[in-house]
């Protein structure tokens, strides 16, 4: 029962924050000069246009419910056609980090309503009061997106970061860094299954706990 609640406490505030990271991708695309995710409908912040069944609901309930799998998760990806970038090393980099943009912009509103809401109740509520299921929710906004920026932003193909840094690399290795798209899910979920990303754990939560501080000082 307890999982069963988590799930329902955080799969709401994971779809959000797919939702938004995709349309920072899609946006920033068509501003940029590429209308590819634009043509297919992914200009928005309606989840449907974004939310994978398989990634962004059946694996994100398994890994909470105990079924085996470590907590991941995953929206449908944003075309984009590079080619139509007015500057293509430029317009791919804002592309790329458009994402994890629109989680920041998150954490922080997420960070401005636990701000009010401590306002508003006077401090840290009571367990098993309404008050404290609000906080849950507010704080796991924080955590999910904080996750988010810290996962996508590794320099691991096929996430953002890998295709930022494939900008700063010399000429000669963009060739075979670019080949590494084609493994990189297994090469995830290989270090995923293998527990190598366990020390990243500590790092959001301190970054969490940091922004729940300055929410109490705002507040």
């Amino acid at each position: 029962m307890e999982q069963l609640n988590v799930l329902l406490l955080y799969l709401p505030v994971l779809l959000l924050a797919f939702t938004f990271h995709e349309f920072g991708h899609a946006w920033v695309a068509l501003k940029q000069g590429d209308d590819t995710a634009a043509r297919l409908g992914r200009v928005t912040l309606d989840p449907r246009s974004h939310i994978d069944p398989i990634g962004s609901l059946l694996f994100p309930a398994l890994a909470t419910l105990g079924g085996g799998i470590p907590l991941l998760g995953w929206a449908k990806p944003v075309p984009v056609d590079v080619r139509k970038l007015r500057n293509y090393r430029t317009g791919d980099i804002l592309v790329s980090l458009a994402g994890v943009f629109m989680n920041f912009l998150l954490v922080l509103l997420f960070t401005i309503a636990l701000a009010v809401f401590f306002a508003i109740v006077g401090g840290l509520p009571y367990d098993g009061t309404v008050a404290a299921t609000v906080y849950q929710f507010i704080l796991g906004g924080i955590l999910v997106n904080l996750g988010l920026i810290v996962f996508n932003i590794l320099p691991i193909p096929p996430l953002d970061g890998s295709k930022v840094l494939y900008h700063y690399l010399p000429t000669g290795a963009r060739e075979s860094y670019r080949q590494l798209d084609q493994y990189g899910f297994l090469i995830l979920m290989g270090l995923l299954f293998t527990g190598m990303f366990r020390f990243l754990t500590p790092l959001i939560y301190t970054m969490a706990g940091v922004f729940h501080n300055l929410a109490l000082l705002a507040a």
